[in-house]
């Protein structure tokens, strides 16, 4: 892990998780090691820095404020549940990032956003993966919307999901550019979990959208 990485990391790390997560939206607490990833990432892809960034369902906002760290013109935190956008706006506070925040109460797959140029957006998000019922394939809508207001996206998806990501970003005349592994932690949160706690393993996909 390179020291900015690590640094990232270490200020996220002050971010609280829910409350109260609804299992139907999938609310889990992105953990700061993998938002510090992928934001770095997106740092060294020249993805973050003077851009408008956007985080689709942020949930107490640690994609939003891992991007307000490195310098963006602003970053926007969408979220449908006011209970996490109450923590988020405490946690803006915990990290004491100096850009423009935004936060915006709104269906993340609809959201009431028209950005003069999608090229000067950057999208991130961890979006919720489908796994409830009734809710399958939920990660299509928000890739349907980070297509539209975004020149670039970032996001988790559920191990096996190369296929598919790739599969809708060709047909949106976008292409994946990078991918990588890593895992996701989930502590025993709904009452339909068997243990303690739960390792996944994700996926995260660079999208150039066209």
């Amino acid at each position: 892990m390179t020291e900015t990485r690590r640094r990232l990391a270490q200020e996220l790390g002050v971010v609280a998780g829910f409350d109260d997560p609804k299992a139907p939206l999938e609310q889990y607490h992105t953990p700061p090691d993998l938002a510090a990833h992928i934001v770095h990432l997106a740092d060294l892809q020249d993805d973050v820095e003077g851009r408008t960034v956007l985080d689709l369902g942020a949930g107490t906002g640690m994609l939003t404020l891992g991007a307000a760290l490195r310098g963006p013109a602003r970053a926007v935190g969408v979220e449908i549940d006011p209970a996490p956008l109450a923590t988020a706006r405490r946690n803006e506070r915990r990290v004491g990032a100096r850009a423009d925040i935004e936060w915006i109460r709104a269906d993340a797959t609809d959201a009431p956003l028209c950005p003069p140029s999608r090229e000067d957006v950057t999208v991130l998000m961890n979006p919720p993966f489908g796994a409830q019922r009734g809710n399958e394939h939920a990660d299509r809508a928000f890739l349907a919307t980070a297509a539209r207001l975004a020149g670039v996206s970032y996001s988790v998806h559920n191990e096996g999901s190369r296929e598919f990501v790739e599969a809708f970003a060709a047909d949106e005349g976008g292409e994946v550019t990078h991918a990588f592994s890593a895992e996701l932690d989930l502590p025993r949160q709904f009452d339909f979990h068997e243990a303690d706690a739960e390792v996944i393993d994700v996926e995260v996909y660079r999208i150039a959208w066209g």
